[in-house]
């Protein structure tokens, strides 16, 4: 064999060798844009999708960080995985597969595929048909209550886990952990905005 072949050879196949995993993972990038870079604890991946699809249009990015930006769709699985008893995981299950056969029956797929004007319409229609809550005394109920479906109870923990997150506490609301003396009649333009409580 001619050494100059041999060398060019030798080069294209160290070339390619080099450049073959940015390849890959640069085709593999642009299929799986819906592919979850943490391990769910209860969620399968399709339900974990569907959340984080859900908590992206509840709470969005704008100038201050989003629901996915602090990690509240973790928040839920981990609450659901360990907090939930057995009936009421399996209701979860139930409620995200029926609300993901509601998005396909009308749009012809699953919640976190949809385009967001589809996505949009859907969260408008569930926000006016689920029931609200009531009132309530240190997040218990007093006195009748509408039963509250998967989406307001959704939207009710992506919200709980938002203000919760130390990302927000600290760094969206005012936070002050001693707050000081107490100035009830102070005017909100002079404090800046709502407080954290630390």
């Amino acid at each position: 064999m001619d050494r100059r072949k041999a060398l060019r050879k030798t080069g294209l196949f160290a070339g390619a060798t080099i450049l073959m995993p940015s390849m890959l993972s640069l085709f593999e990038s642009c299929k799986s844009e819906n592919r979850l870079d943490w391990e769910p604890l209860f969620f399968t991946e399709v339900e974990a999708k569907t959340i984080a699809s859900l908590i992206d249009m509840i709470l969005p990015r704008t100038d201050t960080p989003g629901g996915l930006d602090v990690k509240s769709d973790i928040f839920i699985d981990k609450v659901i995985a360990k907090t939930y008893d057995k009936s009421g995981q399996e209701n979860m299950r139930a409620e995200i597969a029926a609300f993901n056969e509601n998005c396909k029956s009308k749009y012809g797929d699953v919640f976190y595929d949809l385009n967001e004007a589809d996505k949009t319409t859907i969260l408008n229609e569930a926000e006016k048909n689920s029931g609200k809550f009531g009132s309530g005394v240190w997040g218990t109920g007093v006195g009748p209550q509408e039963t509250i479906g998967f989406y307001r109870s959704m939207k009710s923990m992506a919200i709980w886990a938002y203000f919760t997150a130390e990302e927000i506490g600290e760094n969206v609301l005012s936070y002050d952990p001693i707050p000081g003396k107490y100035e009830p009649c102070k005017p909100l333009s002079e404090v800046g905005n709502k407080w954290s409580l630390g």
